[in-house]
């Protein structure tokens, strides 16, 4: 299992506009084979971060899915409402493996 651990910088005066950009790729994460353990939004601290985490059972997997993201419809229309709203400032992409007992 491959977990991706993603760390968003935002324009701060847009956080509903991001949760709703979440919530909008969290079911198509699911949609592709994953697992999304959920955004998390700024609450005490910078008000301006926020995290999201999602697994695939392989890196190939995860792979699969950012290549069949570009031409889903559904997908399209997240990217282009993320790019509309500009929420988004930047972002950086991580990639984890679990340890288990």
């Amino acid at each position: 299992m491959i977990t991706c651990y993603l760390r968003y910088v935002l324009d701060a005066s847009k956080l509903k506009e991001f949760e709703i950009y979440g919530k909008m790729w969290i079911p198509l994460v699911e949609k592709f084979g994953g697992k999304h353990h959920g955004y998390f939004l700024p609450d005490e601290g910078a008000n301006n971060i926020a995290l999201a985490l999602f697994s695939f059972p392989s890196l190939a997997e995860y792979e699969a899915y950012r290549t069949r993201s570009k031409t889903d419809a559904e997908c399209s229309a997240a990217f282009r409402y993320a790019e509309e709203t500009r929420c988004i400032i930047s972002y950086e992409r991580s990639f984890f493996r679990p340890v288990f007992s």
